[in-house]
């Protein structure tokens, strides 16, 4: 029989994936036990963070047969940001890909020459990776 506090242990980095956007918007709505499964219900601002979610569910069970879920898109494809003070492209890319190294589609899609000339409150987008 399945528990709750140990599948929500086994998806604890898909919880965390989703609450690490909520600056973004992202919001966990439902947490529980569906049967033999652990049931997420959660809205996530664009395709980018939906993506990221994604990569963590694959990471913690490629198949997810213990996962019931409804993750929903409430924006776009790409995800809108605000610079904030000490922000760096390589910091955006690590939070919204989880890989620092991948912020050249970043500074692609904003037309940005010069990646580390950020301006604290200008806003750009942050492209879905291909």
């Amino acid at each position: 029989m399945a528990d709750l506090a140990t599948l929500q242990q086994k998806y604890e980095p898909v919880l965390k994936a989703i609450d690490r956007f909520q600056p973004e918007g992202a919001t966990l709505q439902n947490v529980a036990l569906d049967g033999e499964k652990l049931y997420v219900k959660a809205t996530l601002p664009s395709q980018v963070t939906l993506n990221f979610v994604w990569d963590q569910i694959k990471k913690v069970d490629p198949a997810y047969a213990d996962l019931h879920h409804e993750l929903v898109n409430t924006g776009g494809q790409n995800q809108p940001y605000t610079v904030k003070s000490g922000d760096m492209l390589s910091k955006i890319a690590q939070h919204f890909y989880g890989d620092g190294n991948l912020y050249e589609p970043i500074a692609n899609a904003n037309n940005l020459s010069n990646p580390n000339a950020l301006k604290v409150g200008e806003q750009i987008t942050i492209p879905v990776r291909s």
